[in-house]
């Protein structure tokens, strides 16, 4: 469940008058929604009256990787962020065919035309490169796609 639905059940647990129970609101940013319940409060008791068109309970929450899902939220949206998103991914093919060709051709190469220290650079190099792809594609996936945390453990 998301945040702002955990809140919400919280506070239908403990009854709109008490909402101040189920949030936490210290920073001036907070103000409006204060401002917002005092005058849901004043007006309407707390709380909308739907009548019997609904029945009160809250719809159920979408999965988290849906409500956190920052590419079809943001990227697909941001001209930066797409191009970012196709230069960071073509970088990271680039890094995975370095690393592919890199073993070919030492396993291509005769015996002798090439020595031990070249060969153990190039293995090296490769070994980097696709350590390097793997870690683009955590930080790809990451920063542009899903990433999950809770700010309660922050």
């Amino acid at each position: 469940m998301g945040g702002s639905c955990l809140t919400e059940l919280k506070i239908t647990d403990i009854g709109p008058s008490n909402w101040q129970r189920a949030c936490f609101v210290p920073t001036k940013a907070d103000a409006l929604v204060v401002a917002f319940r005092k005058w849901l409060r004043k007006y309407s008791g707390g709380q909308v009256n739907f009548g019997t068109k609904y029945s009160g309970l809250l719809p159920p929450s979408p999965p988290k990787e849906q409500l956190v899902d920052r590419y079809r939220s943001h990227v697909l949206n941001c001209n930066s962020c797409r191009v970012a998103v196709k230069g960071l991914k073509a970088l990271e093919v680039a890094l995975q065919v370095i690393s592919v060709a890199s073993i070919g051709i030492i396993a291509a190469i005769k015996q002798g035309m090439m020595s031990m220290a070249t060969k153990s650079v190039v293995v090296s190099m490769a070994v980097l490169c696709f350590a390097a792809s793997m870690w683009l594609s955590h930080f790809i996936y990451k920063t542009f796609y899903f990433h999950d945390y809770n700010h309660a453990l922050r």
